[in-house]
């Protein structure tokens, strides 16, 4: 069953479909890389969002890619700590809180599309 939402959801064009819906997340607020994949017509695909993003091309600087974060309310860590400080820095930029635990409070900056 795996392999046909993959089929289904993960196509050509999957990596524009990522940056499509990125794109409408307000400064200020973020989202989950399942919720997004959830947008896209499955949220088993949350994995294949991370990588469209970690892909990203550097001509597409519109896409706020710093604004996806896990559900643990957490940035991922990927190993590479200066990608995980600079969306750590952007987010506080626009206002986005940690607590102590390095968590983003959902209540507060959490952005739920009408479509979900």
């Amino acid at each position: 069953m795996a392999d046909n939402i993959l089929e289904r959801v993960v196509k050509p064009g999957f990596h524009r479909r990522v940056y499509d819906v990125v794109r409408r997340i307000p400064k200020g607020r973020v989202t989950t890389y399942g919720r997004v994949a959830t947008l896209l017509g499955s949220p088993r695909v949350a994995r294949h969002v991370g990588w469209a993003l970690a892909s990203l091309p550097g001509t597409l600087t519109d896409v706020p890619w710093h604004r996806v974060i896990n559900a643990q309310r957490r940035i991922s860590f990927k190993g590479d700590p200066t990608r995980t400080d600079n969306q750590r820095s952007l987010l506080e930029a626009e206002g986005v809180e940690f607590d102590a635990n390095d968590r983003v409070d959902f209540k507060r900056f959490l952005w739920m599309p009408d479509e979900l």
